[in-house]
Protein backbone atom coordinates (compact mmCIF):
# COMPACT_ATOMS: atom_id res chain seq x y z
CA UNK A 1 0.00 0.00 0.00
CA UNK A 2 2.73 2.47 0.62
CA UNK A 3 4.39 1.66 -2.55
CA UNK A 4 1.28 2.33 -4.41
CA UNK A 5 0.75 5.68 -2.68
CA UNK A 6 4.30 6.65 -3.54
CA UNK A 7 3.59 5.96 -6.78
CA UNK A 8 -0.08 7.73 -6.76
CA UNK A 9 1.11 10.55 -5.09
CA UNK A 10 3.75 11.02 -8.09
CA UNK A 11 1.36 10.56 -11.13
CA UNK A 12 -1.44 12.27 -9.95
CA UNK A 13 -0.65 16.03 -10.84
CA UNK A 14 0.39 15.01 -14.19
CA UNK A 15 -2.87 12.74 -14.63
CA UNK A 16 -5.20 15.37 -13.70
CA UNK A 17 -3.66 18.63 -14.74
CA UNK A 18 -4.96 18.35 -18.39
CA UNK A 19 -8.47 17.72 -16.45
CA UNK A 20 -8.07 21.29 -14.95
CA UNK A 21 -7.58 23.04 -17.99
CA UNK A 22 -10.78 20.94 -19.33
CA UNK A 23 -13.04 22.10 -16.96
CA UNK A 24 -12.02 25.60 -16.87
CA UNK A 25 -12.70 25.97 -20.97
CA UNK A 26 -15.90 24.29 -20.55
CA UNK A 27 -17.14 26.66 -17.82
CA UNK A 28 -15.82 29.60 -19.24
CA UNK A 29 -17.65 28.02 -22.78
CA UNK A 30 -21.02 27.69 -20.76
CA UNK A 31 -20.94 31.53 -19.63
CA UNK A 32 -20.12 32.30 -22.87
CA UNK A 33 -23.13 30.65 -23.87
CA UNK A 34 -21.09 28.31 -25.93
CA UNK A 35 -21.37 24.66 -25.77
CA UNK A 36 -17.68 24.22 -25.76
CA UNK A 37 -15.39 21.01 -25.94
CA UNK A 38 -16.05 18.64 -23.08
CA UNK A 39 -13.22 18.67 -20.48
CA UNK A 40 -11.16 15.51 -21.64
CA UNK A 41 -10.23 17.54 -24.44
CA UNK A 42 -6.84 18.63 -23.54
CA UNK A 43 -6.15 14.84 -23.01
CA UNK A 44 -6.92 14.49 -26.88
CA UNK A 45 -4.58 17.79 -27.61
CA UNK A 46 -1.92 16.38 -25.93
CA UNK A 47 -2.56 12.99 -27.95
CA UNK A 48 -2.15 14.69 -31.14
CA UNK A 49 0.39 16.84 -30.50
CA UNK A 50 2.94 13.74 -29.12
CA UNK A 51 2.36 11.71 -32.73
CA UNK A 52 3.03 14.66 -34.57
CA UNK A 53 6.15 15.45 -36.32
CA UNK A 54 8.27 18.42 -34.92
CA UNK A 55 9.98 21.29 -36.93
CA UNK A 56 13.33 22.77 -35.01
CA UNK A 57 14.71 25.52 -36.30
CA UNK A 58 18.76 25.46 -37.68
CA UNK A 59 19.73 27.93 -35.04
CA UNK A 60 18.06 26.58 -32.02
CA UNK A 61 20.63 25.33 -29.44
CA UNK A 62 20.30 22.51 -26.93
CA UNK A 63 17.88 24.93 -24.67
CA UNK A 64 15.53 24.31 -27.36
CA UNK A 65 15.65 20.93 -27.19
CA UNK A 66 16.10 20.17 -23.50
CA UNK A 67 14.23 22.58 -21.97
CA UNK A 68 10.71 20.86 -22.14
CA UNK A 69 12.29 17.76 -20.36
CA UNK A 70 13.35 19.75 -17.92
CA UNK A 71 10.60 21.96 -17.33
CA UNK A 72 8.28 18.85 -17.27
CA UNK A 73 10.56 17.32 -14.46
CA UNK A 74 10.44 20.04 -12.34
CA UNK A 75 6.70 19.86 -12.35
CA UNK A 76 6.42 16.04 -11.64
CA UNK A 77 9.24 17.10 -8.87
CA UNK A 78 6.70 19.44 -6.99
CA UNK A 79 3.93 18.00 -8.01
CA UNK A 80 4.88 14.78 -6.10
CA UNK A 81 5.63 17.28 -3.24
CA UNK A 82 3.05 19.97 -2.50
CA UNK A 83 0.14 18.11 -0.30
CA UNK A 84 -3.18 17.15 -2.21
CA UNK A 85 -5.41 15.06 0.17
CA UNK A 86 -2.83 14.02 2.81
CA UNK A 87 -0.05 16.31 4.79
CA UNK A 88 2.16 12.75 5.15
CA UNK A 89 5.36 12.98 2.74
CA UNK A 90 5.42 10.06 0.44
CA UNK A 91 8.60 7.48 0.82
CA UNK A 92 9.96 4.64 -1.02
CA UNK A 93 8.85 1.54 0.92
CA UNK A 94 12.07 0.73 2.89
CA UNK A 95 13.87 3.42 2.28
CA UNK A 96 12.52 6.25 4.73
CA UNK A 97 15.80 8.71 3.57
CA UNK A 98 13.92 8.95 -0.17
CA UNK A 99 11.01 10.28 1.35
CA UNK A 100 9.81 13.54 -0.80
CA UNK A 101 10.51 15.86 1.56
CA UNK A 102 13.55 17.96 0.76
CA UNK A 103 11.78 20.06 -1.89
CA UNK A 104 8.82 20.44 0.20
CA UNK A 105 10.25 23.85 2.02
CA UNK A 106 7.80 26.92 0.25
CA UNK A 107 10.96 28.80 -0.58
CA UNK A 108 12.48 25.42 -2.24
CA UNK A 109 9.31 25.65 -4.11
CA UNK A 110 8.61 29.18 -4.97
CA UNK A 111 12.49 29.26 -6.52
CA UNK A 112 12.03 25.56 -8.65
CA UNK A 113 9.38 28.11 -10.31
CA UNK A 114 11.62 30.30 -10.99
CA UNK A 115 13.94 28.18 -12.50
CA UNK A 116 11.28 26.82 -14.42
CA UNK A 117 10.67 30.39 -16.09
CA UNK A 118 13.81 31.25 -16.50
CA UNK A 119 14.25 28.26 -18.98
CA UNK A 120 11.06 28.63 -20.29
CA UNK A 121 12.37 32.22 -21.33
CA UNK A 122 15.23 31.26 -22.40
CA UNK A 123 14.17 28.71 -24.78
CA UNK A 124 11.76 31.73 -26.06
CA UNK A 125 14.75 33.64 -27.24
CA UNK A 126 16.78 30.72 -28.27
CA UNK A 127 16.24 30.59 -31.72
CA UNK A 128 15.90 34.02 -32.34
CA UNK A 129 12.53 34.65 -32.84
CA UNK A 130 11.43 38.50 -32.53
CA UNK A 131 8.12 37.24 -30.91
CA UNK A 132 9.60 34.90 -28.41
CA UNK A 133 11.84 37.75 -27.35
CA UNK A 134 9.83 39.97 -26.55
CA UNK A 135 7.48 37.13 -24.91
CA UNK A 136 10.59 36.20 -22.38
CA UNK A 137 11.12 39.83 -21.52
CA UNK A 138 7.47 39.98 -20.65
CA UNK A 139 7.65 36.67 -18.82
CA UNK A 140 10.45 37.84 -16.64
CA UNK A 141 9.13 40.98 -15.74
CA UNK A 142 5.77 39.60 -14.55
CA UNK A 143 7.57 36.46 -12.77
CA UNK A 144 10.18 39.26 -10.76
CA UNK A 145 7.25 41.47 -9.97
CA UNK A 146 5.27 38.39 -8.84
CA UNK A 147 7.59 36.40 -7.16
CA UNK A 148 7.81 39.02 -3.99
CA UNK A 149 3.38 38.91 -3.91
CA UNK A 150 3.75 35.05 -4.22
CA UNK A 151 6.76 34.55 -1.09
CA UNK A 152 5.12 37.22 1.33
CA UNK A 153 1.43 35.33 0.30
CA UNK A 154 3.06 32.17 1.96
CA UNK A 155 5.30 33.60 5.13
CA UNK A 156 2.06 33.96 7.39
CA UNK A 157 1.36 30.51 7.03
CA UNK A 158 4.78 29.71 7.78
CA UNK A 159 4.70 32.29 10.61
CA UNK A 160 1.30 30.63 11.77
CA UNK A 161 2.66 26.86 11.76
CA UNK A 162 5.74 27.64 13.16
CA UNK A 163 7.94 25.87 10.22
CA UNK A 164 8.49 26.53 6.46
CA UNK A 165 7.79 23.06 5.17
CA UNK A 166 4.76 22.55 3.29
CA UNK A 167 3.54 19.77 4.98
CA UNK A 168 4.14 20.35 8.50
CA UNK A 169 2.39 23.77 7.71
CA UNK A 170 -0.51 22.31 6.53
CA UNK A 171 -0.71 19.86 9.66
CA UNK A 172 -0.38 22.19 12.02
CA UNK A 173 -2.95 25.09 10.19
CA UNK A 174 -5.28 22.00 10.36
CA UNK A 175 -5.87 22.47 14.06
CA UNK A 176 -5.91 26.28 14.10
CA UNK A 177 -9.22 27.53 14.61
CA UNK A 178 -11.27 29.33 11.84
CA UNK A 179 -11.45 32.59 14.08
CA UNK A 180 -7.65 32.80 14.32
CA UNK A 181 -6.78 32.26 10.75
CA UNK A 182 -7.76 35.64 9.40
CA UNK A 183 -4.08 36.42 8.11
CA UNK A 184 -4.45 33.49 5.93
CA UNK A 185 -7.55 34.91 4.36
CA UNK A 186 -6.04 38.43 3.52
CA UNK A 187 -2.98 35.97 2.05
CA UNK A 188 -5.20 34.18 -0.01
CA UNK A 189 -5.87 37.41 -1.97
CA UNK A 190 -2.38 38.03 -2.54
CA UNK A 191 -1.70 34.44 -3.46
CA UNK A 192 -4.95 34.47 -5.85
CA UNK A 193 -3.08 36.94 -7.32
CA UNK A 194 0.45 35.36 -7.71
CA UNK A 195 -1.51 32.46 -8.91
CA UNK A 196 -2.69 34.55 -12.18
CA UNK A 197 0.36 35.73 -12.76
CA UNK A 198 2.68 32.62 -12.46
CA UNK A 199 0.04 30.52 -14.90
CA UNK A 200 -0.84 33.23 -17.49
CA UNK A 201 -4.64 33.45 -16.82
CA UNK A 202 -6.38 37.04 -17.12
CA UNK A 203 -6.28 39.68 -16.76
CA UNK A 204 -2.39 39.09 -16.73
CA UNK A 205 -2.15 36.92 -20.05
CA UNK A 206 -4.53 35.72 -21.80
CA UNK A 207 -3.64 31.53 -22.51
CA UNK A 208 -5.61 31.30 -25.57
CA UNK A 209 -4.46 34.45 -27.76
CA UNK A 210 -1.57 34.57 -30.73
CA UNK A 211 -2.17 38.49 -31.08
CA UNK A 212 1.34 39.65 -30.86
CA UNK A 213 0.52 43.03 -28.65
CA UNK A 214 -1.46 40.41 -25.97
CA UNK A 215 0.93 37.58 -26.05
CA UNK A 216 3.02 36.17 -23.17
CA UNK A 217 3.17 32.84 -22.68
CA UNK A 218 2.31 31.56 -26.01
CA UNK A 219 4.88 34.12 -27.69
CA UNK A 220 7.72 31.65 -25.82
CA UNK A 221 6.00 28.57 -27.41
CA UNK A 222 5.92 29.57 -31.14
CA UNK A 223 9.07 27.45 -32.18
CA UNK A 224 7.76 24.39 -30.78
CA UNK A 225 5.84 22.07 -32.31
CA UNK A 226 4.92 18.15 -31.56
CA UNK A 227 5.96 16.36 -28.72
CA UNK A 228 8.08 19.09 -27.16
CA UNK A 229 5.17 21.69 -27.41
CA UNK A 230 2.98 18.86 -25.76
CA UNK A 231 5.30 19.02 -22.33
CA UNK A 232 5.26 22.46 -22.70
CA UNK A 233 1.62 22.78 -22.44
CA UNK A 234 1.17 20.10 -19.96
CA UNK A 235 3.57 21.45 -17.82
CA UNK A 236 1.40 24.42 -17.57
CA UNK A 237 -0.90 22.45 -16.69
CA UNK A 238 0.98 20.86 -14.00
CA UNK A 239 1.88 24.42 -12.62
CA UNK A 240 -1.59 25.54 -12.09
CA UNK A 241 -2.78 22.01 -10.53
CA UNK A 242 -0.16 23.03 -8.08
CA UNK A 243 -1.25 26.33 -6.86
CA UNK A 244 -4.30 24.82 -6.97
CA UNK A 245 -2.96 22.50 -4.15
CA UNK A 246 -1.39 25.14 -2.55
CA UNK A 247 -4.12 27.63 -2.47
CA UNK A 248 -7.18 24.79 -1.28
CA UNK A 249 -4.72 23.04 1.50
CA UNK A 250 -2.30 25.70 2.68
CA UNK A 251 -5.15 28.47 2.83
CA UNK A 252 -7.98 26.31 3.64
CA UNK A 253 -5.90 23.30 5.34
CA UNK A 254 -9.27 21.96 6.74
CA UNK A 255 -10.09 18.26 5.61
CA UNK A 256 -6.16 17.25 4.69
CA UNK A 257 -5.76 13.78 5.99
CA UNK A 258 -2.82 13.91 8.73
CA UNK A 259 -2.00 10.35 8.17
CA UNK A 260 -2.65 7.38 5.85
CA UNK A 261 -3.73 3.85 7.16
CA UNK A 262 -6.15 2.71 4.69
CA UNK A 263 -7.05 4.15 0.78
CA UNK A 264 -11.09 3.87 2.30
CA UNK A 265 -9.96 6.21 5.10
CA UNK A 266 -8.79 8.82 2.17
CA UNK A 267 -11.87 9.21 0.37
CA UNK A 268 -13.61 11.76 2.39
CA UNK A 269 -10.15 14.02 2.20
CA UNK A 270 -10.01 13.11 -1.57
CA UNK A 271 -13.88 14.19 -2.15
CA UNK A 272 -12.79 17.70 0.27
CA UNK A 273 -9.79 18.38 -2.17
CA UNK A 274 -12.12 17.83 -5.09
CA UNK A 275 -13.98 20.37 -3.75
CA UNK A 276 -12.16 22.79 -3.01
CA UNK A 277 -9.99 22.38 -6.53
CA UNK A 278 -13.36 22.73 -8.32
CA UNK A 279 -14.44 25.77 -6.69
CA UNK A 280 -11.27 27.47 -6.99
CA UNK A 281 -11.48 26.14 -10.63
CA UNK A 282 -14.80 27.71 -11.97
CA UNK A 283 -13.77 31.14 -9.68
CA UNK A 284 -10.80 31.22 -12.41
CA UNK A 285 -13.46 30.67 -15.14
CA UNK A 286 -16.04 32.98 -13.62
CA UNK A 287 -13.18 35.83 -13.36
CA UNK A 288 -11.76 35.41 -16.70
CA UNK A 289 -15.34 35.40 -18.25
CA UNK A 290 -15.94 38.79 -16.47
CA UNK A 291 -12.57 40.59 -17.15
CA UNK A 292 -10.66 41.96 -19.45
CA UNK A 293 -6.80 41.34 -20.12
CA UNK A 294 -4.53 44.49 -18.54
CA UNK A 295 -2.47 46.63 -20.62
CA UNK A 296 0.95 45.48 -20.17
CA UNK A 297 2.12 48.27 -18.42
CA UNK A 298 -1.05 48.06 -15.67
CA UNK A 299 0.07 44.92 -14.60
CA UNK A 300 3.21 45.60 -12.19
CA UNK A 301 0.14 47.96 -10.02
CA UNK A 302 -2.00 44.73 -10.05
CA UNK A 303 1.37 42.60 -8.98
CA UNK A 304 2.17 45.05 -6.47
CA UNK A 305 -1.15 44.79 -4.59
CA UNK A 306 -0.69 41.69 -4.63
CA UNK A 307 2.39 42.57 -2.72
CA UNK A 308 1.06 45.04 -0.44
CA UNK A 309 -1.90 42.23 0.65
CA UNK A 310 1.12 39.82 1.59
CA UNK A 311 2.88 42.26 3.80
CA UNK A 312 -0.66 43.08 5.31
CA UNK A 313 -1.63 39.56 6.08
CA UNK A 314 2.61 38.98 7.55
CA UNK A 315 1.98 42.02 9.73
CA UNK A 316 -1.86 40.82 10.83
CA UNK A 317 0.02 37.50 11.97
CA UNK A 318 2.78 39.03 13.78
CA UNK A 319 0.49 41.70 15.65
CA UNK A 320 -1.73 38.39 16.18
CA UNK A 321 1.29 35.77 17.49
CA UNK A 322 3.05 38.54 19.59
Amino acid sequence: MTLLFFILQILAVPILAPLCIGIIRRVKARLQGRTGADIFQPYRDFRKLFAKDEVISADASWITRFAPYLIFAITLLLGATVPLVTAVAPAVPGVPELALTATGDFLVIVYLLALMTFFLALAGMDAGSGFGGFGSSREMMVAALAEAGLIFSLLPASFLAGTGHLLDMVAQLSNLPVTAAFPLFVAFLAFAIALLAENARFPVDNPATHLELTMIHEAMLLEYSGKRLALMEWASANKLLIFIALGANVFFPWGVALEYTSFSALLVPTLIFIGKGLLLLIAIAFLESLMSKYRIFRVPDLLFTSFVLGMIAVVLTVSLTA
